[in-house]
């Protein structure tokens, strides 16, 4: 067997193999020489973040756990690049490492999914549980419905689908981007508006991350990086690093493209939703990280540095 002219290194979920296999056929189409069978290999790796099921991530050491093993496979070399749901990378990567390309990004909403007959949030039944493991969901339930019993609920999305069927929780709230790319996305409820659930940072946004010195990978990926995206991902992304934006901070942000304009809407909460900040601004595109860095320090001054300097357990 010849050896493969690029090697991509993945989690093993339906999810996250359906995102490789994207990355794989873009790579295809834009050199022939990667269409062919075995030009590109793809190698599964077991995260932290995928062995432990049961807790937080807030409690087991934050989202980099996803992407932990992902990048040591980088760094010692046994794949080139990795694939990632860009929201699951902490905002600060490791030294020698770098997002190098983004796909274009998928619908960002978030999905409600419930056998309840609920067609809205609101139409909930009072005290509905709703299982969530993530900080901005539960402020944001609780923003909008202080009733709702949040449970936890954490998994990929066919195991988090599977609890809610089985009884778990009498709702869940899911990206819809990942319910699509794996073909449920009929199993949503509903899909709520971007006012009424600000998605986190970067959702829907498949980045690809290399090591900084490989000039070969870098120029491969090139002819597939998806400037819109990447442009939104990068004032998304400043956001995030302005703020000390980790797992434990109820955050939401999503960047839009008009022309040659970018507007960032962001928001952050306390954990029981009570106390809600949001700041929406707009500037030129070569202006989008300048905008994340203002927007940040803006909520920063509303919000007071001393919430984002800690890591308290959303629980």
């Amino acid at each position: 067997m010849s050896t493969p002219l690029l090697r991509i290194g993945t989690r093993g979920s339906q999810l996250a193999l359906r995102q490789s296999a994207e990355l794989a056929e873009r790579l295809g189409k834009a050199h022939p020489s990667l269409a062919v069978p075995g030009a590109i290999e793809i190698t599964i790796i077991r995260t932290t973040g995928d062995r432990v099921t049961d807790r937080p991530l807030a409690e087991i050491g934050g989202k980099g756990l996803f992407t932990k093993e992902l990048e040591e496979s980088l760094k010692d070399g046994r794949v080139d690049l990795a694939v990632h749901s860009l929201k699951d990378v902490p905002a600060f990567l490791p030294d020698g490492l770098v997002i190098a390309a983004h796909l274009p990004r998928e619908d960002a909403r978030d999905a409600l999914i419930t056998p309840t007959g609920a067609q809205t949030l609101k139409e909930l039944p009072h005290g509905a549980s709703v299982g969530t493991s993530s900080p901005r969901r539960q402020a944001l339930l609780l923003h909008a419905r202080p009733d709702l019993r949040i449970v936890p609920l954490r998994g990929n999305v066919d195991t988090r689908l599977a609890k809610i069927a089985g009884g778990s929780a009498d709702a869940t709230i899911l990206a819809l981007a990942g319910m699509r790319r794996i073909g449920r996305d009929g199993e949503a409820t509903a899909i709520l508006s971007i006012e009424e659930m600000l998605p986190a940072a970067t959702q829907g946004i498949i980045a690809i991350e290399i090591r900084e010195d490989d000039s070969r990978v870098r120029s491969l990926l090139a002819a597939i990086d998806h400037r819109p995206t990447a442009i939104c991902a990068s004032a998304e992304r400043a956001l995030l690093k302005t703020l000390n934006g980790n797992c434990y901070t109820p955050i939401a942000a999503m960047a839009t493209l008009d022309g040659n304009h970018i507007a960032l809407d962001a928001m952050v909460l306390s954990f029981d939703g009570k106390n809600c900040h949001r700041v929406k601004r707009s500037t030129t595109t070569s202006r989008a990280r300048d905008l994340g860095n203002e927007i940040g320090e803006k909520l920063r001054e509303l919000v007071g540095s001393a919430f984002f300097d800690t890591t308290p357990s959303p629980a």
